[in-house]
């Protein structure tokens, strides 16, 4: 029975105006020309806080047992991407946690699978970090833009949660479809949740604890995860990924691994890591079941020079400047992660609809104490999800820092093999695609790849061979 009283909460929309006339964080192409339609709208309501139940425990186990311990008033937004046609809808919504650590919300709704495969996506800004920023040089939405977001209001990441579970009953198949329909009438069958980051750790405490007695979403989609759930209780604290990295900080942003997604969820999870979540999540892996699946991708890292690409496209849109310069920018990690995690959706959506579940994949492999990741003589982590771009390598691409700020430490590198061996292990181009094809085909094979993306893979691929060869000639 959910716990959630969803009257309690009053929709109001599409919104529009404002000094930018566009909502924040939106694509950065049209998306009437993918055929979606794209409508922002408020949500207000009071909001649930939880507290831990008194005599029970924050374990390992992740049985987390939590009771309502007041309420507080809030105003938020949903962004929301829909099919203009409702035959082209799939029956899903796929609901993203917004990520607020770097001072204003990063989300992707806009992948290939999502787009091509006619979900509805949900953009959900749920913490306080989103609307106020951070106290100096404020990227919050209240800053950005005034007249359309000044009257939003999240006093507590305490009431995260239940804004959290009020934004899924809002889109859900028992919403109400007399108020403002976020969804235009569309027939919805499975709500999907999904976060990334600091949004996964959130993910994980709402899976723990809260979802248990709310029950509003069909499954959760955790992206580069590292093992540690959230405090339920932080009153007017922001988030910050950007202090200091001390053991202590570290583990308050959530870089250790720390307790397990408890093994009697009734709904499907799954976790998708990258090499540097592996070495977190080590001491709190656990066993694919019936109900989880844990995926870690070899030779990749939190993020990728793709994915900081992306990102700063939508950073000069919205704030008018570039984002602050990276002198190491090319020596980080050049695995894209995006087809894995476009693969891991289509799964998930299949399996939650009552279908076949993703397919397991190998755990990369570890040795020592404490525990190292296993390398082969190309520097490639050994085992775990194998993408093409770690089974015919032309750099060693890894979690390896290139230094010991927080940056550094998310973002991986990439080292290119020098002319000499990138002739030794392959011979010429051609010769190196045919390999990467044949290994690319059988990512498809195993599940981690879809189809659509075995084009643009082995073009990227060819760059890369490119980049490689005229870097190290």
């Amino acid at each position: 029975m959910c716990m959630t009283d969803a009257s309690r909460s009053t929709l109001e929309g599409p919104i529009v105006g404002g000094i930018h006339g566009w909502p924040f964080g939106r694509p950065v192409f049209d998306l009437a020309d993918r055929g979606y339609a794209e409508e922002e709208f408020f949500l207000s309501g009071e909001a649930t806080t939880y507290g831990q139940v008194s005599g029970t425990d924050w374990g390992r186990d992740g049985v987390w047992h939590v009771e309502p311990q007041g309420s507080v008033p809030f105003r938020t937004r949903l962004l929301v991407y829909r099919p203009l046609d409702p035959e082209r809808f799939n029956g899903t919504v796929v609901v993203m946690w917004n990520n607020v650590t770097a001072g204003y919300e990063l989300f992707r709704g806009e992948s290939d699978e999502i787009l091509d495969e006619g979900y509805a996506v949900v953009a959900a800004t749920v913490q306080r970090a989103a609307i106020t920023g951070f106290p100096t040089n404020s990227q919050g939405l209240a800053a950005w833009d005034p007249p359309r977001y000044g009257s939003l209001d999240i006093p507590t990441d305490d009431a995260s949660y239940d804004i959290f579970t009020r934004i899924g009953l809002a889109v859900g198949s028992s919403r109400d479809h007399t108020t403002p329909d976020p969804l235009a009438g569309l027939d919805v069958r499975r709500v999907i949740a999904m976060g990334a980051s600091q949004s996964a750790a959130r993910l994980a405490t709402y899976i723990n604890a809260i979802h248990p007695l709310t029950n509003a979403y069909d499954g959760f989609l955790l992206q580069i995860y590292f093992g540690a759930g959230t405090p339920l209780e932080v009153g007017d604290a922001i988030v910050n990924i950007n202090a200091p990295t001390t053991p202590e900080t570290r583990s308050r942003v959530g870089l250790r691994g720390a307790n397990l997604i408890r093994e009697d969820v009734d709904v499907p999870v799954m976790v998708v890591n990258s090499e540097l979540e592996a070495i977190a999540c080590y001491a709190v892996r656990q066993p694919d079941s019936d109900r989880f699946r844990y995926w870690e991708a070899a030779g990749t890292s939190h993020g990728s020079v793709q994915s900081m690409k992306n990102r700063e496209i939508k950073y000069q849109r919205e704030f008018g400047m570039p984002p602050p310069a990276d002198p190491a920018a090319e020596q980080r990690n050049r695995i894209n992660k995006l087809p894995l995690f476009d693969a891991a959706l289509h799964h998930l959506n299949r399996w939650v609809d009552g279908g076949e579940p993703p397919p397991h994949q190998p755990l990369i492999e570890f040795t020592g104490e404490p525990p190292e990741i296993v390398r082969d003589e190309h520097g490639i982590a050994v085992g775990g999800v194998r993408l093409p771009q770690a089974e015919m390598p032309v750099a060693q691409n890894s979690a390896i820092p290139l230094g010991e700020d927080i940056q550094s430490r998310l973002q991986g590198s990439s080292s290119p093999f020098d002319a000499t061996k990138l002739e030794a292990l392959y011979g010429d181009e051609e010769a190196y695609v045919a390999k990467f094809t044949e290994a690319t085909m059988s990512a498809v094979d195993n599940g981690v790849l879809l189809p659509r993306d075995i084009a643009p893979t082995i073009d990227e691929a060819r760059r890369e061979y490119r980049r490689a060869r005229n870097r190290t000639s």
